[in-house]
């Protein structure tokens, strides 16, 4: 396979992924009025200002790490939390995410649960695709449903952990937000030798934030 076939190949990447200085993603007690838990305001502060900044015309560091995170992505997967709140077997299916009536991806997004439900489109081309199954068969389906584009984890943190054990993650982009929370979920926790795949390819930093890029070696 040459250079130009191997850069056409399909990829894995992780965008945005915003840690605490000591390496949490979420704090404690996610819930529908805390997303992120508690004690973790101001983690993506940086996003916030990043998206205002775009919006007004200029750039930079962060917007431009904003924009490489939507480019070329064909299809996403994430874990049941970040789809939303609610826990256990669905009560009802009146839950449709955090995201209101147009979600922002606009492309198939394949949701990791036990419990299954049926699959749920919405205004702007956003399909949600609940799946018990392998990380494995659920990384072909996106494949398949983002047609020659690479696939995006969104999150959160125990998803991109089972794909980074799997050695499947390709590109990982980190956000280092210079706050510290102390407890809720670290994103390497557990994690063993199964980062010696991966190896920092970039390292760069805003007056808001330091972003580091992994790839796979």
């Amino acid at each position: 396979m040459t250079k130009n076939q191997e850069n056409t190949v399909p990829k894995l990447r992780v965008h945005h992924l915003t840690l605490s200085v000591d390496g949490y993603a979420a704090g404690p007690r996610q819930r529908l009025e805390a997303p992120f838990g508690d004690g973790i305001d101001g983690l993506h502060d940086w996003m916030f200002a990043a998206m205002r900044d775009r919006a007004n015309g200029r750039t930079g560091v962060d917007v431009d790490r904003l924009d490489l995170g939507e480019e070329n992505i064909g299809a996403t997967i994430m874990g049941r939390n970040m789809f939303g709140p609610v826990r256990g077997p669905w009560q009802d299916e009146t839950w449709t995410g955090w995201w209101g009536d147009t979600p922002p991806y606009r492309h198939p997004v394949f949701v990791h649960t036990h419990h299954q439900r049926a699959a749920l489109s919405m205004e702007g081309g956003t399909t949600f695709h609940f799946t018990d199954e392998p990380i494995e068969t659920v990384l072909q389906r996106a494949f398949e449903a983002a047609a020659g584009k690479d696939v995006r984890i969104g999150g959160g943190p125990a998803t991109i952990r089972q794909y980074l054990r799997a050695g499947l993650v390709d590109q990982l982009h980190l956000v280092i937000a210079p706050i510290l929370v102390g407890r809720g979920e670290r994103l390497f926790d557990g994690m063993g030798d199964a980062l010696d795949g991966y190896r920092v390819v970039e390292q760069i930093s805003s007056a808001a934030a330091t972003h580091i890029s992994l790839a796979r070696r």
